[in-house]
């Protein structure tokens, strides 16, 4: 089935209706925009969504992949309480306005693959052992050659790590609570050891030089390869850094 990004106000709104009735509930505390449609002006996106909290049908409005302007057109229309983005040590795109921008208008900054797709964690050492439909088949990021380079980030990553009694996974995730009382952390789970593991890091807070520490080592300008391809970039709104040097 062909994926199709449709944010006309009456696809909205029905979508709204099926999904109140497949979980059986009269009310969703957070409704996401989970993609702009940008063939539909964003202000009519989030009207019909205001016009679902005033039914009491929803109670609050996100957003996902926007840029910082996009957020402040859809924020004049009805508050928006959160953004969800990619976020992480290896993905810094919301650093260059949307955290500020959650934060001007107090909104939550909710940042996903926040271990970098698995690249934090330290596990993901072979990429063509990836299934043949894993997402991060289709991602620059991990093509062969840009993975290998990043990895060699890894051992002095791991140094840091255990510096600070911490595992990979859990260094990745204080770093990222580390940027602003309003950034949370949505990491994904299988089991109930990271389900543990990843909780350990809601109680660590990073020494300031520390933390300047990751930064040097990790950024947009350590890491090799872009998030996305062209044509996935192309369906977000996120603003974007140049492509890297190597144009992996």
């Amino acid at each position: 089935m062909r994926r199709v990004i449709d944010g006309r106000p009456a696809t909205l709104k029905q979508t709204c209706e099926e999904s109140l009735r497949r979980l059986r509930t009269d009310v969703i505390d957070l409704y996401y925009l989970h993609r702009w449609d940008k063939a539909v002006p964003i202000e009519e996106s989030v009207g019909a969504l205001g016009e679902l909290v005033r039914e009491g049908k929803i109670r609050a409005i996100g957003l996902s992949e926007v840029s910082a302007a996009t957020l402040l057109r859809a924020h004049r229309v009805h508050p928006i309480a959160a953004v969800q983005s990619e976020y992480s040590l290896c993905t810094r795109n919301p650093e260059i306005a949307v955290i500020d921008a959650c934060r001007s208008i107090g909104a939550t900054f909710v940042a996903f693959s926040p271990l970098a797709r698995g690249f934090l964690t330290g596990t993901l050492r072979d990429v063509a052992a990836l299934e043949a439909k894993d997402i991060r088949r289709s991602m620059p990021r991990f093509e062969a050659a840009a993975h290998a380079a990043n990895l060699e980030l890894l051992a002095d990553y791991a140094t840091l790590a255990r510096s600070a009694h911490l595992s990979l996974a859990q260094l990745a995730l204080a770093w990222v609570l580390s940027r602003g009382e309003h950034v949370v952390a949505i990491p994904g789970t299988t089991r109930r050891a990271h389900l543990e593991e990843n909780l350990g890091a809601s109680t660590t807070r990073l020494p300031a030089e520390f933390t300047a520490q990751l930064d040097r080592l990790i950024n947009q300008r350590t890491i090799l390869g872009e998030r996305y391809n062209a044509a996935t970039q192309a369906e977000v709104d996120t603003e974007n850094f140049p492509p890297t040097p190597s144009g992996l």
